[in-house]
């Protein structure tokens, strides 16, 4: 059939992507009216599979992640049903404010995601109307968008480069193969979810090729992104979407987009003409490959033939991906996103999540608003704001706060503060109750004008997930006071624990040593060094002495990997382009952990400190044993414990910290590794209260000596400045 010769209707143009669809005689029918003209869009529910049909009364609202001129977009949770409990984003448009157009686009954006299931885009899990209202239930994602993390966090490489671009590319073809255009490529449509995977997002602009040659000619899109057919309007394939994934592997490689002009009209004319200026720090592969995509005939462009993606998977640029393993995310990302409860909102704008959530589309932003939900999209901008000057001379409250909480929220609104658990130099632990749960928490109160916050806060949210990390629940700030809720530990101190034990046996040091170690060799993979784990900062989660129960806690000390600029490093960047001084320091501060863990190992095993023999030793007697690196291995609990363990103690607290094991090292080491054959007998031990004291003397002396000066993040990256922190903005037309 040649559809070019049909009337074109918006009735016929959903049935043109949906017939192979039957109508459900549950659809209901919206009628519109412009220019005397009635239409109608056929509005059907969707419901998620396996599960029953959903509607508003379903969900409770919890915080408004954005807000466009005819719609909201919440982070809701799931009340009722076999999901219940689940978050979900909720996107929510008002009938009554929207044209034709849109509410054609709207329709498609919710036939899209209805028919698409693919691990890098987007779910769709329900859509239902009201009278007044069309609702989609999508994927929550908090991560933020790709945009973010290229202008202010991270330093990539063409490897971390590579990893994106390769999910990104299945994604296309999953949508190609159900005859889709996506058309609006940019990275901040890549989402990123806790883990930093990818996903696609925002389908306002996508459609299915309406015509015999499969071609669409629509003006869309963002125009620095936009292929040549699509900006003369000559008719456009899928082809065009290989291009704009071009653009996209330029600006993440380089900083800057290729054709860029000072105004609309000269970018369009550098699209159709200039020769592309090709860097020459990029890899001969990576140069092949951009050259390939920037085919000014979309024929000719790498992709747009028979095998379609096949093209792509096979240039030497991805000749290292593993395209199965990426399929199935078994592939861990380069950079994984500071996030923290699932319910958390850190990467939205503020200027939303601060609002209370209720289902009333609100008005227009202005013009001078944050330029968001180009075609409803979900996810407002990952937007942690910058400090003005003048904002810099003042109590100001963390940014992570101001999203969470807005600036008007005090923490003893919804905690009720008890006894101290710890005083420290900078903070003081305290028990607390949350007002509306009763559930009981620690909250440590950091006082600002000692000790910046920032690094602690962002490491627990990027990494506190991990079960053997102290999860932080909520962060408030006053100006003054910082207040970071965690769990409580109710197993008290490692050292505590053990010295109260009745029996403690090498086999249980072994266990313990492994989860820790394990936890810390997770740390440091990552690019975080703790360097104060001493034991006090071990701690059981529970009474059960389970060496699960375990968590690192107090990162008030700990450091992440950045590079001069403050930007953060992956690990394939760290590998090629830091500094050797950098990673020695980095190396000394990962090695500084291991002396701590076999401090504790050595403590544990011979029921007495290293390097002190009481609380009333001098710091320099204490420095000078540790210096001299000597210690007993032979006496006491020494003579029935294996030589495996003596040859890890002694490796871990090797004098000189280039030659001391690594986590990697500890944990392939036969004392972990066959743990299971280590004796069981009691080890003996000193008085509870001596070995405490000997241990916190050596602790004290070790920290008299002063601190490195902190790295702080920057307030602006290159490609930050070059897009001034605004998003490129779609072109509808």
């Amino acid at each position: 059939m040649d559809l070019s010769m049909k009337k074109f209707t918006v009735r016929r143009f959903f049935s043109v992507y949906l017939r192979k669809k039957s109508r459900s005689k549950s659809s209901s029918l919206s009628r519109l009216e412009e220019e005397g003209t009635v239409k109608e869009i056929d509005i059907s529910h969707h419901v998620k599979e396996g599960f029953e049909k959903a509607d508003p009364s379903q969900f409770e609202l919890l915080k408004v992640l954005g807000q466009g001129s005819y719609g909201k977009v919440f982070l809701v949770r799931k009340t009722k049903g076999s999901d219940t409990g689940q978050l979900y984003a909720m996107k929510v448009l008002k009938k009554a404010t929207l044209k034709v157009r849109d509410r054609v686009r709207s329709k498609m954006e919710r036939d899209i995601l209805a028919e698409v299931n693919h691990p890098f885009i987007v779910k769709l899990h329900y859509a239902f109307q009201t009278e007044g209202k069309l609702y989609l239930i999508l994927d929550f994602l908090r991560g933020g968008d790709l945009f973010s993390r290229l202008s202010k966090e991270v330093m990539f490489t063409e490897e971390d480069v590579k990893f994106y671009l390769a999910e990104l590319a299945l994604a296309l073809d999953h949508l190609h193969g159900l005859g889709i255009i996506y058309r609006d490529l940019k990275p901040e449509n890549i989402l990123l979810d806790e883990e930093g995977h990818i996903k696609i997002t925002d389908f306002g602009l996508s459609k299915e090729a309406i015509d015999h040659d499969k071609r669409a000619y629509s003006f869309c899109g963002t125009i620095e992104y936009m292929a040549p057919e699509v900006v003369n309007r000559r008719g456009h394939t899928q082809s065009a979407d290989w291009w704009s994934f071009g653009v996209l592997m330029f600006e993440m490689l380089t900083g800057s987009l290729p054709f860029q002009g000072k105004d609309r009209k000269e970018t369009m004319a550098l699209i159709l003409k200039a020769k592309l200026g090709m860097p020459q720090f990029l890899s001969t592969e990576a140069q092949s490959l951009l050259r390939a995509l920037f085919k000014r005939n979309p024929c000719n462009r790498l992709g747009a033939g028979l095998d379609g993606v096949e093209e792509i998977k096979r240039n030497p640029f991805f000749m290292t991906v593993d395209w199965n393993k990426l399929y199935r995310k078994e592939i861990k990302p380069p950079f994984k996103p500071a996030v923290g409860r699932p319910e958390d909102t850190f990467h939205f704008d503020p200027e939303f999540t601060a609002r209370t959530p209720t289902d009333s589309p609100g008005v227009p932003p202005s013009a001078n608003a944050h330029h968001l939900f180009r075609g409803f999209s979900f996810v407002a901008s990952s937007l942690v704001q910058e400090p003005s000057p003048q904002d810099l001379h003042k109590a100001t409250v963390h940014p992570i706060v101001q999203q969470l909480h807005g600036n008007n929220v005090h923490f003893t609104d919804g905690y009720e503060i008890k006894e101290d658990i710890g005083v420290g130099s900078y903070s003081v632990c305290k028990r607390c109750v949350h007002k509306a749960t009763e559930a009981e928490y620690a909250v440590k109160i950091i006082d600002k004008s000692k000790r910046d916050p920032s690094e602690e806060i962002e490491i627990l949210l990027r990494y506190g997930q991990h079960p053997n990390i102290i999860t932080l629940k909520d962060v408030y700030d006053d100006g003054k006071f910082v207040y970071l809720v965690t769990e409580l530990m109710r197993g008290g101190e490692l050292l505590d624990r053990i010295l109260r034990q009745r029996h403690f046996s090498e086999r249980e040091a072994s266990d313990v040593l492994c989860i820790i170690t394990r936890t810390m060799d997770y740390l440091h993979s990552q690019g975080v060094v703790h360097r104060d784990l001493k034991p006090s900062n071990i701690l059981y989660m529970d009474e059960s002495g389970n060496p699960e129960s375990i968590r690192i806690c107090d990162f008030g000390f700990a450091k992440q990997l950045r590079a001069e600029n403050g930007l953060l490093m992956t690990p394939c960047y760290t590998a090629n382009f830091v500094p050797p001084e950098v990673l020695k320091r980095q190396g000394y501060d990962a090695a500084c952990d291991i002396w701590s863990l076999g401090t504790l190992l050595y403590t544990m095993l011979a029921g007495f400190t290293p390097f002190a023999n009481g609380p009333d030793d001098t710091p320099e007697e204490i420095l000078a044993r540790i210096g001299s690196g000597k210690y007993a291995l032979s006496g006491g609990n020494w003579d029935s414990v294996s030589d495996a363990a003596k040859d890890v103690v002694s490796k871990m607290l090797h004098v000189d910290p280039h030659q001391r094991l690594t986590a990697v090292q500890v944990l392939k080491h036969p004392w972990i590794v066959n743990r299971e054959y280590l004796s069981q007998n009691q080890l003996s031990r000193q008085d509870a209260h001596l070995v405490k004291g000997a241990m916190a003397a050596t602790y004290f002396a070790l920290n008299r000596t002063p601190q490195a000066p902190r790295l702080e993040p920057v307030l602006s990256s290159s490609l930050a400045q070059r897009r001034g922190m605004k998003r490129l903005t779609s072109t509808r037309l």
